[in-house]
């Protein structure tokens, strides 16, 4: 399995909550489905040249989230979701990009009218 997962050692995130967001984003986008067996701690760790714990880490903090489940000798999988609960952290992401895209108006000098123009622009 193949999560394309990109680490970046310049970023102030620590690496555990990069591979937790990215893995996120896959599980709320659809592109890894309900049930579908996620790589050991040991494989991932392999693949992406970090350590065991940095994995555990991550996946440990999606399980808090309800996102990905353990399963005793099995592994790790996507948790079969509750729609209400996908739709709100798919809103919660949202509201991240859209953070930073205001920031980035901000640094540009773009007001709000500017922005919201914008916006109304490509929503239609």
């Amino acid at each position: 399995m193949d999560l394309d997962i990109v680490i970046s050692n310049s970023g102030l995130k620590p690496i555990y909550m990069q591979i937790s967001d990215q893995i996120k984003r896959q599980i709320l986008s659809g592109k890894l489905k309900d049930e579908e067996m996620l790589p050991s701690i040991r494989v991932l760790a392999r693949e992406l040249q970090i350590s065991v714990i940095t994995v555990k880490n991550a996946y440990e903090e999606l399980e808090r989230e309800g996102l990905i489940e353990s399963a005793r000798g099995k592994g790790f999988y996507v948790a079969t979701k509750n729609k209400e609960l996908i739709r709100e952290k798919k809103i919660s992401l949202i509201e991240e990009k859209l953070a930073e895209v205001i920031e980035e108006c901000k640094l540009l000098g773009i007001g709000e009218e500017e922005f919201l123009e914008m916006a109304r622009l490509l929503y239609g």
